[in-house]
């Protein structure tokens, strides 16, 4: 593309769908357990932002049991600190499924799931990185 008409721009959210006799299991693990900000919380529907972003944890009908794939999509989420927050999630039940390590490039990442098996990983980002 020439940068000209209109564009896709950034990621402004991501939904992560949820049977729902599985969503209060997810919305106890959002809120409670990582602690998220939330923005909306309803039966069946639950938000959280940070600026422009938006993570939606949504109950749909047509969706049964955990995922059978959970490493198609990984969420990052931002830490300062990352060794007291795998403290406090493993103090609450969370199994990691990488202990905190740094990346080549000098950030450290830790991996886990959430209750439908979706892969989340914690990035804590280098001094001055993005």
């Amino acid at each position: 593309m020439t940068g000209e008409g209109p564009r896709v721009g950034a990621v402004i959210g991501v939904i992560i769908g949820t049977p729902p006799d599985r969503f209060e299991a997810m919305r106890r693990f959002y809120v409670e357990t990582l602690g998220l900000p939330v923005r909306v919380d309803r039966p069946g529907h639950l938000n959280f932002q940070w600026g422009t972003t938006r993570l939606t944890i949504g109950a749909h009908g047509e969706l049964n049991g955990a995922t059978s794939d959970p490493l198609r999509v990984l969420i990052n989420l931002e830490v300062d600190g990352i060794e007291a927050v795998v403290a406090r999630l493993r103090a609450a039940g969370v199994t990691f499924l990488r202990e905190p390590s740094q990346e080549a490039w000098g950030g450290w990442i830790a991996t886990f799931e959430d209750p439908d098996r979706n892969t989340l990983q914690l990035m804590q980002l280098p001094p001055g990185g993005e």
